[in-house]
């Protein structure tokens, strides 16, 4: 089960969405200091976190699975989003530098086919980032936030399943240590409970984060007879469930 991407896009619109959103935007911005000129791919639901790059990389792009829906991305120029399949990414083999998985791994339908299909895309010298939530963590067991759905991930299971999926593991960390509250005064303390949850309080995190790159040794991506996702030129509002 899924979050619907008008759901998604609500959340993000609320107090405790936007301190979640510039929470996770500074440690992804700490793990990718530096995309200039490379291509970067949001999945899922990415697009409160792409803004910043858009900026500095060559070509920023959103996949939202067929499941979840669409909205127009960013809302002030020309659409850069896609709807897809997510086993089915409408993409060239090699063709993506950095693909920033949000709100799409937890929630897939067929894990292993989603995982072969961004290893197909991803460039040799490319880097993998997934944000799930934390097993053991509190924004897991509340479905008023999307990381209230879905499947969530320990560290070590996270780890577990890129290595299974031809991906080396290269860094991962907690995120977002602040409880999903609605209190004014416990939001407003956000910066500091990420602080305080850096030394050791993982088990407390709302996501785990894990960055990885590409095994290409013993290889044999998965080929596709057909490729039924095209790219969706997004004029307004949202589409949902449509290729």
């Amino acid at each position: 089960m899924r979050m619907d991407v008008v759901d998604l896009r609500d959340f993000y619109e609320t107090a405790l969405g936007q301190v979640a959103r510039r929470i996770l935007r500074q440690h992804i911005r700490e793990i990718w200091s530096d995309v200039k000129a490379l291509s970067v791919l949001g999945l899922g639901f990415a697009t409160p976190f792409l803004g910043p790059f858009r900026s500095e990389a060559g070509r920023v792009l959103a996949a939202m699975p067929a499941s979840q829906g669409v909205l127009h991305w960013p809302p002030e120029d020309r659409g850069l989003t896609v709807l897809t399949e997510e086993v089915d990414l409408p993409f060239p083999d090699l063709s993506i530098d950095r693909v920033l998985m949000v709100h799409a791994l937890e929630t897939a339908d067929q894990v292993r086919p989603l995982m072969r299909e961004i290893w197909r895309v991803l460039s040799g010298s490319g880097r993998l980032l997934v944000i799930a939530p934390n097993r053991t963590g509190i924004w897991a067991r509340l479905e008023r936030t999307p990381f209230g759905y879905g499947r969530p991930y320990s560290p070590i299971q996270l780890s577990g399943l890129l290595r299974d999926t031809m991906f080396t593991p290269i860094q991962s960390r907690a995120a977002l240590f602040v409880p999903p509250t609605r209190s004014r005064m416990v939001l407003a303390s956000a910066a500091a409970w990420e602080r305080v949850g850096r030394y050791g309080l993982g088990t407390f995190a709302g996501v785990v984060m894990a960055e990885a790159g590409k095994q290409i040794y013993a290889a044999h991506p998965l080929l596709h007879a057909k490729r039924r996702a095209v790219y969706a030129p997004i004029s307004s509002g949202t589409a949902k469930g449509q290729t």
